[in-house]
């Protein structure tokens, strides 16, 4: 069992649906593309995209539609997308982070606590500077360096790496079951962000950030770790 709130020192956060909610952002890139190439995609088939890089979404896209393209339409259309999704997010305003997180995410820092950003994205730095949340991390672990999709552990292992702390030391908020299961099994103390019956294998869950304080969050912790 990993070791309580109050002896960690850094904490962990996945962006997409626990800091902001980007899905809509995606979701109208990606169905652009498959717009743009003849497949028909739902809402419903990109949420099998969640956790996965750009290039292995592009794939499955594909998968749906029964299309074959070479390796060099792929990157061209891997780009096009990339290109449609950051035009979107650069109008991102701060209204757009989750409810509470701001408030959470201020407490922890100015008591000295160490945090960073993971996200399959290589433009979870925009997506921060358009949110003004960019000052409230102290390292961000995207698409640019994460080369294995959830479950497996990789990019968790390199945020507490970039914090230059060990995996019993951070605590992850996570929203899906895939990462949940990958940083708890990583020796993380996992904070499930939604229903407990969807999100097995996290230590604790709650329902959002939403007037959660460190110390309501130790408690909940230390709870579970006695």
């Amino acid at each position: 069992m990993p070791e309580t709130s109050t002896t960690q020192q850094g904490f962990i956060f996945d962006l997409d649906g626990v800091v902001v909610d980007t899905f809509k952002y995606h979701y109208q890139a990606w169905r652009r593309v498959a717009d743009s190439l003849g497949i028909e995609f739902t809402e419903a088939q990109h949420h099998g995209l969640q956790g996965i890089g750009r290039m292995a979404s592009l794939e499955k896209i594909l998968d749906h539609g029964n299309i074959y393209l070479p390796d060099a339409e792929k990157l061209h259309w891997a780009d096009v997308k990339n290109n449609w999704y950051v035009e979107l997010v650069a109008h991102m305003t701060p209204a757009e982070v989750l409810p509470g997180v701001r408030e959470f995410l201020e407490e922890i820092k100015d008591q000295n606590y160490r945090t960073a950003l993971v996200s399959s994205s290589r433009n979870a730095g925009a997506v921060l500077q358009s949110t003004h949340l960019d000052h409230l991390f102290d390292a961000v672990v995207d698409g640019n360096v994460i080369k294995k999709p959830k479950p497996d552990p990789e990019r968790y292992l390199l945020a507490a790496q970039s914090l230059q702390l060990a995996p019993a030391q951070c605590t992850v908020f996570e929203d899906t079951l895939a990462g949940v299961f990958g940083a708890a099994h990583s020796g993380f103390f996992v904070v499930g962000i939604g229903k407990p019956e969807q999100l097995l294998y996290a230590h604790c869950v709650i329902p959002g950030f939403t007037n959660l304080t460190l110390a309501e969050l130790q408690s909940k912790t230390e709870r579970v770790c006695s």
